[in-house]
């Protein structure tokens, strides 16, 4: 395993994926009955931007600090409000990160996934953690131990809570699918963001584990992130994933929601063209939302209009 997330801790797949994911997790949250958040490849938990990793790549830049460094759009947010603002669900990703990096004293310091997490779970929902690379597993427990130490005094119990209840496995995170799922709360958020170092290997990988999570539990949430090299091959992927989705129990088809974020023409040989999100089951309005903070989001990353961004749905 070759692949380090450090190198591309905080780019603009990033944000557009953490975004996205608290979104989910607010979403969720509209429910007072607690949930379990599953992380498969969770990674190590916080990123120095400041590190030679980071430095080499320069990614960041183009992300995290890009969005934090842009005049918000000077139009209609979408919640109400007007002018130049964030839509709320980049407000919020936002105000997460930049509150990580105050309670630290640190203004390069980035939450991953799991962190995010943590930030935005309640006391009843609970967090299941898996990394599969025991030093990037053995980052991730110091992180999270960490995370109640830096609260502030007001919401340190409220974050410690959470944090005690969450559990990090050193494993194979598709291998212990059977052992957290279905959850005893019988409501799931399930994260899914694997390396792809072997892309038609993590391809079918991933497809034996979306229908294994929803034969488990119908009703969970599923999120998927995958990158965008070339357009039409991934399209072609997630046409056949979602076309395999089982049918759920009480609605004719089950339903799903793809976004995705192009800063480069979708099949330009630079690289990563642009990032993606599938969302299985996703929550009532999400798509609506998106397609307020998607376009925000986009023209921050890509000004110059090269790449595009969509959200396209199928209702169950």
């Amino acid at each position: 395993m070759k692949y380090r997330h450090a190198f591309h801790a905080g780019n603009f797949a990033d944000a557009h994926k953490h975004a996205t994911l608290l979104a989910l997790l607010r979403a969720l949250a509209r429910k007072d009955k607690g949930f379990l958040l599953l992380d498969t490849h969770a990674g190590r938990g916080g990123y120095d931007l400041s590190s030679s990793e980071a430095h080499r790549s320069h990614e960041a830049d183009e992300g995290i600090e890009r969005l934090l460094d842009v005049t918000p759009p000077a139009a209609p947010s979408g919640d109400g409000s007007a002018g130049a603002a964030w839509p709320a669900e980049i407000a919020d990703y936002l105000a997460v990160v930049q509150s990580f990096r105050r309670e630290r004293h640190d203004r390069a310091a980035y939450p991953g996934s799991p962190l995010i997490s943590l930030l935005a779970l309640r006391p009843q929902d609970r967090a299941v953690f898996i990394e599969t690379q025991p030093a990037e597993h053995a980052a991730l427990r110091e992180a999270v131990s960490q995370l109640a130490r830096y609260a502030p005094t007001g919401i340190a119990a409220a974050r410690r809570s959470v944090v005690e209840r969450a559990t990090m496995e050193c494993a194979d995170g598709y291998a212990r699918l059977s052992t957290w799922l279905p959850p005893l709360e019988r409501r799931a958020l399930v994260l899914i963001d694997p390396p792809y170092e072997d892309a038609a290997g993590d391809q079918r990988a991933l497809e034996r584990a979306v229908l294994e999570i929803l034969t488990r539990l119908p009703s969970a949430v599923v999120a998927l992130w995958y990158p965008i090299k070339e357009a039409r091959e991934t399209t072609a992927w997630i046409d056949r994933l979602t076309s395999r989705l089982p049918k759920p129990p009480d609605a004719a088809v089950m339903p799903w929601l793809v976004s995705e974020v192009c800063v480069h023409p979708p099949d330009s040989r630079v690289g990563l063209n642009g990032s993606g999100m599938l969302v299985v089951n996703p929550p009532w309005q999400l798509a609506e939302r998106m397609r307020v903070w998607m376009p925000a989001m986009h023209h921050a990353f890509d000004p110059l209009g090269r790449g595009r961004w969509t959200a396209r749905e199928r209702a169950g």
